[in-house]
């Protein structure tokens, strides 16, 4: 059986409630991240985007979920372009090129799910 990487510390405890849009703050012209769980089968990190900034295309090795949280983001995937906005998510799967761009200031949660 593969052994478990341990969480890093995230200053989050177990059985925590936490309200997510407040774990990561917008910066005016920046992409803001934090890591909640790293794990060898998976990661969850939050992101927060001001207006107009993105990430350029890119392709992963792993599956990935995007839930928005609030505002809107266009995600081009494999050149198709798709809007997301507050409670909406996408899957990708790996290997598919997908690139970001915020419409509006935008919070989401990426999950990373590996084989």
């Amino acid at each position: 059986m593969e052994s478990e990487i341990p969480s890093k510390s995230t200053g989050l405890t177990t059985s925590q409630v936490v309200r997510v849009q407040d774990l990561v703050n917008y910066q005016d012209g920046a992409v803001v991240s934090r890591e909640i769980v790293k794990k060898s089968t998976c990661s969850v990190t939050l992101f927060a985007f001001d207006k107009g900034q993105g990430l350029s295309e890119h392709t992963t090795t792993s599956d990935a979920l995007v839930q928005c949280l609030e505002g809107e983001i266009e995600i081009t995937i494999s050149g198709q372009p798709h809007r997301l906005l507050s409670g909406e998510m996408i899957l990708m799967y790996a290997g598919q090129p997908h690139a970001l761009k915020a419409i509006k200031r935008f919070k989401m949660i990426l999950t990373m799910i590996r084989s």
